[in-house]
């Protein structure tokens, strides 16, 4: 009879963390790549630049403009008195300017967003004849740039004695083929057919349950909708150009363009330190955008932090 003796194997000793119970510095979860740190600061500064200029160059006079260092302050600061001049400057027109595109952009982000999310909402729940064809075509537009329709919208909008009015700017803002194609993708997934079905069977109709429900489940796509739409909107020059001929109407792209006009040609109305307004109105002009963006973000990320979790 063989008699089987077990073996025993000699026991792997498990790696040490330190006392902190974090990982080494040397571990994978620390290793850093030198090229890919010099290409995001590379990145950063790309984009911070430009707006770390602004700031500093809004702090300076039209001289100092020139005669100074460009990225850095000049000798005498004078911020404030360059806010209150661009404000007072044309008996305040500047104002005016911000609160139309404050107008123009609010108006329009939310009029796009809700249009978006409610075709976007057909095209995922619903089958139609040609709901394929309708799609591709959607898909189509959003190649086509917006200058090329510039003029067929000026000619429609004169036909209709639409010109030099706010409906000029807002009415063709409210069209946006990409937001339609976001909102479509984003409701296949977000809004479940069985709960589309459940409150059908409970008795709900189609209305009260793209507004009590759909909406709700779309609300990141709606904030995404929406933040582009308004920088779109916000930013947008070439179609107030076109639209508009009363100075009282200019969102703040055109009107701050007409005032660089006047301080290159020293036409009249036109100031020693013009430019230097010019430069103080852009810094002014980007501010409403950031504080938009800090203050939509928290729903953003809360509904999508919201989606992930499992029901």
């Amino acid at each position: 009879m063989t008699t089987v003796t077990p073996t025993t194997s000699t026991p792997v000793p498990a790696k040490r963390l330190p006392a902190d119970g974090r990982p080494s510095r040397h571990s994978p979860a620390h290793r850093r790549s030198t090229p890919l740190t010099i290409a995001m600061l590379a990145v950063l500064a790309y984009f911070l630049l430009p707006l770390f200029w602004l700031l500093v160059a809004s702090t300076k006079s039209t001289q100092d403009l020139f005669n100074s260092f460009g990225l850095w302050f000049s000798h005498a600061p004078q911020l404030l008195s360059n806010i209150h001049a661009t404000f007072t400057q044309d008996d305040g027109v500047f104002g005016r300017w911000l609160l139309n595109t404050v107008m123009y952009a609010g108006v329009s982000a939310l009029g796009a967003a809700l249009l978006a999310a409610a075709a976007g909402y057909g095209f995922a729940k619903y089958r139609f004849r040609g709901h394929g064809a309708a799609f591709n075509l959607v898909l189509g537009a959003v190649m086509i740039p917006t200058t090329a329709l510039a003029i067929p919208t000026y000619l429609l909008f004169a036909k209709a004695g639409l010109v030099n009015t706010p409906w000029a700017v807002i009415l063709p803002s409210l069209i946006s083929p990409f937001g339609l194609y976001l909102m479509r993708i984003y409701a296949e997934d977000a809004v479940p057919d069985s709960l589309v079905e459940a409150a059908r069977m409970d008795g709900a109709g189609e209305f009260r349950i793209f507004v009590t429900i759909a909406l709700r489940l779309l609300a990141p796509g709606l904030v995404t909708v929406i933040l582009f739409t308004l920088v779109a909107t916000w930013n947008n020059y070439f179609l107030p150009l076109i639209m508009l001929n009363d100075p009282n109407l200019y969102p703040i792209t055109v009107g701050l363009s007409s005032w660089a006009a006047q301080a290159q040609n020293g036409g009249a109305g036109a100031s020693s330190d013009m430019l230097a307004l010019v430069v103080t109105g852009s810094l002014i002009s980007i501010i409403p955008l950031v504080l938009a963006f800090l203050l939509l973000q928290r729903y953003w990320q809360s509904g999508l932090a919201t989606g992930g979790v499992k029901q």
